[in-house]
């Protein structure tokens, strides 16, 4: 009978246990907060990482000059260039300079045989005197038919005397003509450079028989100053012109990088732009002018073009790494504010240079930005001890002693 009634009663005592356990499970989750899809909730996720301490490494934001080049692929080109064409035909009697030599305008280059056309002018020299001769002759027979009394003379040749005298005098004007044409010819066989630049390799020679109709005895080509085309989009197009306008434009320099890789030492101004946009490609051409005295450019050559501001604006800039990827592709950066706690906040930046980004919006000259450590958990309110910078990506757990404000 006694050992039934103990069975009995610790069977009772663990059904009354059993239940006092389910019964405080379900007051317990009625008074807990629900837990986010992760397993842990977010009051409890916040509340841990402001709990811990976290080690980085902080930059100040600074004033840093932001002058990126705008790239583009651009090419030299003349000026001007010229064919040399003989406009006469003869055979080359001297040549009056070395092939490659810089030629300066109305310089003699050519002589052609001038025995010909020196004989065609003397001749038109003489029909010409000739011409005046017969002029005067019909001068004065006209003035004297004129005086005549009207009973000596008809009318028919008075008429006849004034008409050759009009014809002596349309000969001389043709005598004149004659004349110029071939004193022309006679001057063109001394051939002159037309331009001032570098002359080519000639295609005749001593001796050699040319003519208009045989092609260009060499070419010029002018070198200083030359210029330099390169394509800008109708985008870009558009916005030159909106700064053109503003009177912007001439704040940008203009350089080229050598195709060795080193800065040409001079800088370009501007020259024109084309008059149409190309329909396949949607750019159009713009020209810059630059000196070249010592002939770096070579014409139809490709080079760099860098184009940056003269007085370049300032920006709150941090190192790259400070920044991180948000939602969306949004940039941001971590504050460390005065309490030593992080802040998360979203920034506007433009395109890095030489290893630093400046900031645009969201950022003050001097505030502490998180430089490495970023990799950590952080979050808005985590507080965090300041460390040297070290050279890795993260703060090295193992740094001691660290500094802290």
């Amino acid at each position: 009978m006694g050992e039934g009634t103990n069975a009995i009663g610790a069977t009772i005592a663990q059904v009354v246990l059993a239940a006092v356990c389910v019964a405080g499970g379900w007051i317990a989750r009625e008074m807990w907060p629900q837990k986010a899809p992760g397993g842990m909730t977010e009051d409890v996720k916040a509340a841990a990482l402001a709990a811990m301490k976290q080690t980085v490494a902080v930059t100040n934001a600074e004033m840093r000059v932001y002058n990126l080049p705008e790239k583009f692929v651009a090419h030299a080109e003349a000026v001007q260039e010229v064919d040399l064409l003989p406009q006469i035909d003869g055979y080359v009697k001297g040549i009056k300079f070395k092939e490659g030599d810089i030629v300066k305008a109305g310089q003699l280059l050519y002589i052609i045989d001038d025995e010909r056309y020196q004989a065609v002018a003397n001749q038109r020299k003489a029909d010409l005197e000739a011409a005046e001769a017969e002029a005067r002759r019909a001068e004065r027979y006209y003035e004297r038919m004129q005086k005549a009394d009207e009973r000596g003379i008809t009318q028919l040749e008075r008429d006849n005397a004034e008409a050759a005298f009009e014809k002596a005098k349309a000969a001389v004007l043709q005598a004149k003509a004659n004349l110029v044409v071939a004193e022309y010819d006679l001057k063109k066989t001394l051939v002159e450079a037309p331009i001032s630049g570098q002359i080519g390799k000639s295609a005749a020679h001593v001796g050699d028989y040319v003519s208009p109709a045989n092609g260009a005895l060499a070419k010029i080509v002018q070198t200083d100053p030359i210029r330099v085309s390169f394509p800008l989009t109708d985008r870009a197009y558009i916005t030159w012109r909106q700064a053109q306008r503003k009177g912007v434009a001439k704040a940008f320099r203009m350089r080229l990088i050598l195709p060795d890789g080193s800065e040409y030492d001079k800088e370009g101004t501007w020259d024109f732009d084309d008059n149409q946009m190309s329909r396949e490609t949607a750019s159009i051409m713009m020209r810059l002018s630059f000196p070249n005295p010592e002939r770096l450019l070579v014409p139809n050559s490709y080079v760099t073009l860098l184009t940056d501001y003269e007085q370049p604006p300032m920006y709150p800039s941090v190192p790259q790494q400070c920044l991180i990827d948000l939602p969306g592709g949004n940039r941001g950066v971590w504050i460390v504010k005065d309490d030593m706690t992080v802040e998360q906040r979203a920034v506007e930046t433009k395109e890095s240079f030489g290893g630093w980004t400046p900031i645009v919006k969201g950022l003050e000259e001097g505030e502490r930005v998180v430089l490495s450590g970023t990799a950590k958990p952080l979050g808005p309110g985590v507080t965090v001890t300041i460390a040297d910078p070290t050279s890795n990506d993260d703060i090295n757990p193992n740094h001691k002693p660290p500094i802290t404000e």
